[in-house]
């Protein structure tokens, strides 16, 4: 988020890997894919309050270091961007367990521009690291929190990347591996 009132005229871009991407709850002027480079999309933080609870933690997604992600990148025009990036910040950071960030993203036509984004903060308790996907199936199985399932949460993000062309992830592996258990 830039809070500052001098960029107040400009455009807001986000880039979106998880819930955000099917449920931004903000208004927006366009929406686009890009990809993201030195991260990649990872159930890293454990969740006690939107799909867990302190007694059952579940898992969200985190942008965590490495390889790449694509996702969705939301514009947001100028009339809207204090209020949004409020609002992300009041979403995001909750707990305090993503770090904002301005990034570069590629867009599918080659050119690049700066997004802001929020990636794990590998520092934070609820920082998970990196867990088997039969792991993570475990606790996305069985976890709730106050926005719902955790494998709702799954599900929405399979199928969201599934209508941007992305198939064959490890969530993709998760789920199947959440979905059998059943």
């Amino acid at each position: 988020m830039d809070p500052d009132p001098a960029h107040a005229a400009e455009d807001l871009w986000v880039f979106a890997y998880g819930s955000l991407m099917w449920r931004p709850d903000f208004p927006f002027v366009e929406v686009l894919p890009a990809t993201l480079y030195g991260y990649h999309r990872a159930f890293c933080i454990t969740s006690t309050h939107y799909r867990g609870t302190t007694e059952k933690p579940g898992l969200v997604l985190g942008l965590d270091r490495g390889g790449m992600c694509i996702g969705r990148l939301y514009r947001i025009g100028p009339s809207d961007a204090a209020d949004v990036a409020e609002y992300l910040h009041q979403r995001e950071l909750i707990t305090g367990c993503y770090v904002p960030k301005r990034v570069s993203l590629r867009l599918q036509d080659g050119s690049h521009t700066e997004g802001l984004t929020y990636v794990a903060d590998r520092t934070h308790y609820q920082y998970a690291g990196k867990l088997a996907e039969q792991a993570i199936a475990a606790i996305v199985r069985h976890s709730t929190g106050v926005m719902g399932s955790n494998r709702d949460y799954l599900r929405n993000t399979v199928q969201h990347l599934e209508e941007m062309g992305i198939g064959d992830t490890s969530l993709h592996r998760i789920l199947k591996l959440v979905e059998r258990e059943d």
